[in-house]
């Protein structure tokens, strides 16, 4: 039978075509969701254990069955699902239209009988055709014509474009896109942030001078942290007067990622490995909309801005500043979410070594536990010089709740 590794291949290519295309995070977690839930869809057949999650998710209805009596191999089926959603939302297609035709001349090595690779790939496609059917309706493609985000420059509280590239916000309607397990955008809503406050020694204040002073006594050890998990698909390198761009893996990539790792470490079975992409990546979406929620509505300024204005005028962060507001961080949110969503598969204390930005020249990371690696990733946005105190702290409770929320509302298992 094929190997839990042929899952993992197909994601790790699937994330080096989301690299190549640029997808920012939040449409980022979108292409992984509907991906995964798909391979997860198939794959729940090989145990009896596993059930659909059509009728839980929001508006999944029946996913289709595999007829009774047949023979399957469950595994091909997952593999051509997976295939099938992935290419629906990427621009590389022929470049993931190679990588599928080496996949199936792997397949070919099985020698699986005629009759039942057929309709293996038939269940497959059709598993894949529901799924794209119901993403459809997720207001992804209306969302694409709305209105473009409005600055509000008169209101010193609100956020700016920020150097080098001054670009406009990113997402500004992603808490419109419907969610998958949360029954709104803004069910998790969290705390307000500290209200702006530029007098001296308020509150608000004390939180900028935090994000300055820390940037500029960094140790080594949070420089490496800060660009460990700076995560931007999109880096702006300037150089004089020349700009050019470096590609890199998405913060819920990051996290799809250590999901591999966790399932090799773990020697996942087939469908044990699709579960835990499935509900990885559920967390990631259902996460990136409440945060998007969040930081549309408050608006609020980065450091960034506040600092150059405030405070000092020549101070950069280790980091670009991500182009949107700055309250709740959305690697907090994302992350803390993928960790509960992984500590329910692997358990509390799985430790593991985070290998995924070796590729980018950084080294690997051990960690003792999923929990740990969240909290890293979190308290990175500071030292990087992108987040105030508060959004880190209660992004990570707002993730937490999203992540619980999974496991006490979707049902994987009988």
């Amino acid at each position: 039978m094929a190997q839990p590794m042929w899952l993992h291949d197909v994601m790790g290519a699937y994330t080096n075509i989301l690299v190549h295309d640029i997808f920012s995070p939040p449409v980022a977690s979108r292409n992984y969701a509907y991906t995964s839930i798909a391979a997860y869809e198939a794959a729940r057949h090989l145990n009896p254990n596993f059930v659909s999650l059509g009728g839980q998710l929001n508006g999944l209805s029946a996913v289709p069955e595999p007829e009774k009596g047949l023979e399957y191999c469950y595994e091909l089926a997952a593999i051509k699902a997976m295939l099938t959603t992935g290419k629906k939302f990427i621009f590389s297609e022929n470049d993931f239209t190679a990588f599928e035709k080496s996949m199936m001349e792997k397949v070919d090595q099985l020698h699986i009988p005629k009759e039942v690779h057929d309709r293996s790939i038939a269940y497959g496609e059709a598993v894949a055709k529901h799924i794209m059917a119901w993403a459809d309706g997720d207001n992804y493609k209306q969302s694409r014509s709305f209105s473009k985000f409005t600055i509000d420059l008169k209101n010193p509280s609100r956020w700016r474009t920020t150097p080098p590239a001054f670009m406009d916000a990113i997402e500004p309607h992603w808490n419109q896109i419907r969610p998958m397990s949360l029954d709104s955008a803004g069910q998790y809503k969290p705390i307000p942030h500290t209200p702006f406050d530029t007098t001296a020694n308020s509150p608000f204040m004390k939180e900028a001078m935090e994000v300055y002073n820390t940037g500029k006594n960094l140790t080594e050890e949070q420089n490496l942290i800060a660009n460990y998990w700076d995560c931007n698909p999109y880096k702006l390198n300037v150089t004089g007067h020349a700009m050019h761009a470096t590609k890199k893996i998405t913060p819920g990539g990051h996290w799809m990622s250590i999901t591999r790792i966790a399932g090799i470490k773990a020697n996942s079975d087939f469908v044990t490995t699709a579960y835990s992409y499935a509900i990885t990546s559920i967390a990631l979406f259902d996460g990136f909309i409440s945060c998007w929620d969040e930081k549309f509505r408050s608006n609020l300024i980065r450091p960034e801005s506040v600092i150059n204005q405030y405070i000092d005028e020549d101070w950069q962060p280790l980091l670009q500043t991500p182009p949107f507001p700055e309250y709740t961080s959305g690697h907090s949110v994302i992350s803390a979410a993928s960790a509960v969503a992984l500590a329910s598969v692997y358990g509390e204390n799985f430790a593991f070594t985070d290998s995924t930005e070796v590729r980018f020249g950084l080294p690997v990371r051990e960690f003792p536990s999923f929990e740990a690696a969240c909290q890293e990733a979190a308290i990175s946005r500071l030292y990087g010089g992108i987040h105030y105190q508060p959004a880190i702290t209660n992004g990570v409770e707002q993730g937490k709740k999203i992540g619980n929320h999974i496991l006490n509302t979707i049902r994987f298992k009988k």
